[in-house]
């Protein structure tokens, strides 16, 4: 199978580069035999690259430590279930992930619209064929997961024990979907401006597919903030690590495309920034792909410096010329149907918010490429650490945040002044009330106050625009409260789901908040001795160090220490925070030593624990204690952006009918139906 699967690589290859010239000369000719034979190319592709998974896959469950990738990320005691990710726990293994993802997507979107667009859809297989045989080329040439080693060792390496985490199970798949499915809305809008069909159809082809990668981008992330406080010990969930800032650039490209997109779809603005949007979303995905294999930055999530860097910078400098070429032939057959009429308009708001985003995407871009910008220049490494990131995002982010419950409230065209008082009593009020009450606390961090007085503006917004719509139903149809809500949000998915979304970033940017108020303790104690910590809310916390133990489990070598823990004198139980040494099937170490943490969370506050180590290998232990207000709303934040981001991607709304006549120029009616 590990020799079928190399082979099926080489021949998807052939495939690859056969379908994907043949796609272009289609759509360009008109040639129908030609556009089948691409998109019979990308299903063919998809096969060989399944074949290739298996492949792989079964190499690493049957521990053929011949082969160099299983050698060097597995061993015979790793537990089965983290074999799933040591098939992408490499460069190479997640290479062919990328692979097959991509030529799944594309193979799920030629079926899709196999009756529809058919003018863009030669053109969509060519890029989806484009991108596949792209990085089919690089494991062929630089990175082969297939490689052999010239002898068989007893045993392999092991997985890093940091990717020995459930988190990683599904974190890492997630963020490759939220990349790859990404090429999707970047074919069509490169089919878009090839064939020149450039109404709105091809908005309605991808926006489903955008939401989705969007999806998978927001679920990635928040799995990646839960695994780095949970696994890395360091107390913390965001530290604007490079390949974190890589994942969250195209993130914020796509929302702010998901909110410009409306405008495009109800007043015919903003159509080429939305087609820059597109290409831009597709650039910072492969960006994000390169500085994590090219070796040019130091980030925990990094693979090892490889010439592989090499064939992705050449790739996203292609893509860049060819993507805003074409944009730049297309130019003026992209021209605005409408002007903005007033600043004071959910036009203009949109507007402003996507200029916030792409604000915060060029700093975030800046600070992560300035350390190898400095070195190139200067020959010398010029670190950007959190400081400036926090510096320069938290008032744009408040911005955004405000924006966030501007936006839906104020009428299209140009808001009334009756309309604004009408609209804008309640939140504002909410907001001043929230600011007070905070004031009258004592709390004295300004940003803190400025994000739960504005948390309290957007959540009233929401909740307003909720029993409205809720109240209207109830009194036109004699629906019950709950009958009505539920039919509100499915004939309106695409709003009220938007509004969800914008609750859980209220739930985060809570979250987010509580860091002005977190804190650290360390302490050294002997078993039976006490440290006291006070919170912010004024609880006593009183930790006593119970003692170390030392024991074998599955494959590694535990040192844990256990504490006794009380809050106002109340006892909570027993913290046990663990140093686990890795060991192989010959007992032998095969990584440095792993830190794992205990943590209490309730909804105010987590206990974290962290065991440092021991003083003179005795029983006198070194700990860590931080207190972090809030963190439990960052994950149920993030659940509810999801949930909401589900509602919008659900079957059953319709384009308005604006959209429609936009989408339908004359003899292509049939083609764009949706």
């Amino acid at each position: 199978m590990t020799d079928l699967g190399n082979i099926a690589l080489w021949v998807a290859l052939l495939i690859g580069c056969w379908g994907s010239a043949v796609a272009f000369v289609g759509g360009r000719t008109g040639r129908a035999e030609l556009a089948l034979s691409a998109e019979r190319a990308v299903y063919v592709t998809w096969g060989l690259l399944v074949i290739a998974s298996v492949g792989l896959m079964r190499a690493l469950l049957t521990h053929d430590f011949n082969v160099e990738y299983v050698a060097s990320y597995t061993s015979r005691n790793l537990p089965v279930y983290y074999t799933w990710s040591a098939f992408y726990a490499g460069q190479k293994g997640s290479l062919l992930l990328w692979a097959i993802v991509v030529a799944t997507f594309g193979s799920a979107a030629l079926l899709a619209n196999r009756g529809r667009y058919r003018e863009l859809m030669p053109y969509v297989a060519g890029v989806v064929l484009v991108v596949v045989t792209f990085f089919v080329a690089v494991m062929l040439f630089a990175s082969n997961p297939f490689e052999r080693l010239g002898f068989t060792p007893p045993d392999g390496r092991g997985l890093n024990p940091q990717l020995q985490n459930p988190g990683m199970t599904i974190h890492p798949p997630m963020l490759y979907l939220g990349y790859t499915s990404i090429t999707i809305p970047f074919a069509f809008a490169v089919a878009a401006l090839l064939s020149g069909r450039l109404d709105t159809g091809w908005l309605h082809a991808i926006r489903r597919w955008t939401l989705l990668s969007w999806l998978f981008l927001s679920c990635g992330i928040v799995l990646g903030m839960w695994w780095a406080y949970v696994e890395l010990g360091w107390g913390g969930y965001w530290a604007w690590d490079p390949v974190e800032n890589a994942s969250f650039l195209p993130w914020l490209t796509m929302t702010a495309f998901l909110h410009s997109v409306m405008i495009q779809e109800k007043r015919g603005m903003l159509k080429r920034w939305n087609v820059g949007l597109v290409v831009g979303s597709f650039l910072l995905s492969i960006f994000g792909t390169f500085i994590t294999r090219s070796g040019v930055i130091s980030s925990v999530h990094s693979f090892t410096q490889s010439s592989v860097g090499y064939f992705f910078l050449a790739f996203l400098l292609f893509a860049a010329v060819a993507g805003f070429s074409l944009l730049y032939y297309r130019w003026p057959e992209l021209e605005a149907e409408a002007k903005l009429e007033s600043m004071v308009s959910r036009e203009a708001a949109f507007l402003f918010n996507n200029l916030i985003f792409i604000v915060i995407a060029f700093s975030v871009l800046w600070g992560t490429l300035f350390p190898i910008l400095s070195e190139w220049v200067k020959g010398t490494k010029v670190t950007v650490g959190p400081p400036f990131f926090n510096q320069v995002n938290v008032p744009l982010g408040l911005l955004l945040l405000l924006l966030t419950g501007i936006g839906p409230l104020i009428a299209w065209r140009r808001a009334s002044p009756g309309n604004l008082k009408r609209q804008f009593r309640w939140p504002v009020a909410a907001m001043l009330l929230t600011a007070v009450a905070l004031a009258a606390a004592r709390i004295s961090d300004g940003w803190a106050i400025a994000a739960y007085a504005l948390a309290a503006f957007v959540t009233t917004t929401v909740a307003q625009e909720f029993v409205r719509g809720t109240g209207a139903r109830h009194r036109l149809h004699g629906e019950s409260i709950p009958v009505a809500l539920g039919r509100l949000i499915a004939r309106n998915r695409r709003r009220y789901g938007g509004y969800v979304v914008h609750l859980g970033m209220v739930m985060l940017f809570a979250g987010f908040a509580g860091l002005a108020f977190k804190s650290d303790t360390e302490a050294t104690l002997k078993p039976g001795e006490s440290v006291t910590v006070r919170s912010p809310y004024g609880h006593a916390y009183r930790f006593t160090h119970q003692g170390v133990s030392q024991y074998e489990q599955l494959n590694r070598f535990v040192s844990a220490a256990s504490m006794d823990v009380w809050r106002d004198e109340k006892y909570l139980g027993v913290m046990k925070s663990e140093k686990r040494q890795h060991m192989d099937s010959m007992g032998r170490p095969t990584f440095e030593p792993s830190t794992e943490v205990a943590i209490r969370s309730d909804l105010r506050e987590d206990v974290y624990l962290v065991y440092a180590g021991s003083v003179q290998g005795t029983e006198e232990a070194v700990y860590r204690i931080t207190l972090n207000p809030l963190v439990w709303w960052v994950w149920y934040g993030g659940v509810v952006l999801v949930i909401g981001g589900l509602i919008t991607m659900w079957p059953g709304d319709a384009p308005t009918a604006a959209s429609r006549r936009r989408a339908a120029p004359a003899g292509y009616v049939a083609q764009v139906t949706t």
